[in-house]
């Protein structure tokens, strides 16, 4: 009986399809301090996501506390923040488990953070590339957030300077998961 009931819940259980998954999405990515990758379409096409390229040393490093509770308040509600180490600008350990350690420990991240990634330039990730082009913004300092839309047609750059608990990049967050 069980097998009948594990067959017939994922016959009806909604997949993505490729075609269905924002370009921006379509990416393998490690898990910081890990050798496990995520394949991004599968975990989070569909859902709000805010990418966010991090940094352990900076002056904007407190807002992994905001990007927590962002998060928190939010994961049951499709939203998810991804967090990408960066040391373009000179303010990341090279050691990943320290940097692991600090988000952990220090801010107590939950949200997914993945290998250290280069964000601007010629060495940019893919990925970052692919969101710089839909925006028209390249990170220019640590903690730019580019928030994607659930169906990933419309992508929105904010500089490091805005913070996480700002009201007009909360509403804008609002504006998705809550619609």
């Amino acid at each position: 009986m069980a097998s009948i009931l594990t067959l017939v819940s994922l016959f009806l259980a909604p997949t993505i399809s490729a075609s269905e998954c924002p370009a921006v999405l379509k990416f393998m990515k490690r898990k910081l301090n890990s050798q496990e990758t995520v394949n991004l379409c599968e975990d989070y096409a569909g859902k709000t996501v805010l990418v966010v390229n991090t940094a352990s040393y900076c002056g904007y490093t407190p807002q992994f506390e905001g990007l927590e509770a962002l998060y928190s308040d939010y994961k049951d509600k499709d939203f998810v923040v991804l967090g990408f180490p960066s040391h373009d600008f000179n303010q990341e350990d090279n050691d990943e488990g320290k940097t692991a350690e600090l988000c952990e420990l220090t801010y107590g991240v939950k949200f997914p953070m993945f290998e250290p990634t280069s964000v601007k330039g010629d060495d940019a990730d893919p990925m970052f590339r692919m969101l710089a082009k839909a925006t028209g913004k390249a990170p220019s300092w640590n903690f730019n957030k580019y928030l994607i839309s659930p169906d990933g047609k419309t992508i929105t750059h904010y500089p490091g300077s805005v913070k996480p608990s700002d009201y007009g990049f909360i509403d804008d967050v609002k504006a998705y998961v809550e619609n």
